[in-house]
């Protein structure tokens, strides 16, 4: 909603000012379709040509994203800090091997069901699960966990980046292209150079339109968007590092209430609860059992 508002934000005041500078909206909306196909059309090739596969679906799913608004809020974390808690006192009392139910089949979990911001995170909870794994099968020591998940977490930010590096790309070009359209304009304009002035009058206007609306998308929507999706991707990775550090204090001993507080100092102030309201989160989670 919020890139919605921003965008119509854009278009009022910039076509708003024309408008209120004595400008002819008829000049503008009678160059824009074919100005538009010249330029987004171009982008959209380029945008085609330099991106793989898995690239173009991270785009459509990170922009889908966008217009949703932030993908993690204070409940979620909340969500997040509690599950890890269950878990943990649940590993410390009965053993490891008591999480193996959870982790295994995740979508069965008794834990994971109570908190359905959580398990409706499939990334998340995939991510959790495969933090938790090594240790239960005692596969690795708990001081190499770290550099598992550190591993893993440099493979999910180079994902992140891919798309918003394209779509900055792509939007740096627009300009450019909107040159193209401004010479396509002005080659129509030289070949009607006999005709009435009014005729090329308007061939220029709509030349200058397509140098326009190249630098409008570029620096009012393409820009901007690569740098939203910029902030939704580093919002999931915040998450995720939340995740592994938790599992790697308690996979090194800590008990569970510190180890989530490990996690818990690491967030964001929009998203940290204060020590006292995670002691009631926890407090009444133990009253409810």
């Amino acid at each position: 909603m919020i890139i919605i508002i921003g965008a119509i934000t854009v278009l009022v005041c910039v076509f708003g000012g024309f408008l209120l500078e004595g400008g002819d909206m008829r000049v503008i909306l009678h160059a824009t379709m074919n100005e538009i196909l010249i330029i987004a059309g171009g982008a959209a090739g380029s945008l085609i040509i330099m991106s793989p596969k898995k690239v173009l679906l991270d785009i459509a799913k990170g922009v889908g994203l966008a217009l949703k608004g932030a993908p993690y809020s204070r409940a979620a974390y909340d969500d997040l800090l509690k599950v890890l808690y269950e878990l943990f006192l649940l590993g410390r009392r009965n053993g490891m091997i008591a999480l193996e139910e959870h982790v295994l089949d995740p979508a069965k979990s008794s834990v994971f069901k109570k908190y359905p911001k959580f398990s409706g995170d499939h990334h998340a909870v995939e991510f959790l699960c495969g933090a938790l794994r090594p240790i239960i099968d005692g596969k690795i020591k708990p001081d190499q966990l770290r550099l598992l998940l550190d591993a893993q977490i440099d493979r999910l930010e180079s994902e992140h980046h891919a798309p918003v590096s394209v779509l900055q790309k792509t939007g740096d070009a627009m300009p450019g292209f909107g040159i193209v359209a401004a010479v396509l304009g002005i080659v129509i304009t030289m070949s009607s150079i006999g005709g009435a002035v009014e005729e090329i009058g308007t061939h220029v206007a709509a030349a200058l339109v397509g140098t326009f609306l190249g630098i409008l998308l570029a620096y009012g929507f393409m820009g901007p968007l690569a740098t939203n999706l910029e902030f939704v991707g580093e919002a999931e990775l915040d998450f995720t590092r939340c995740i592994a550090s938790c599992v790697t204090g308690f996979a090194n001993g800590m008990a569970p209430i510190t180890a989530v507080e490990l996690g818990r100092r690491g967030l964001s102030s929009e998203f940290r609860p204060s020590a006292d309201e995670l002691e009631q989160m926890f407090k009444a989670l133990k009253s409810g059992k």
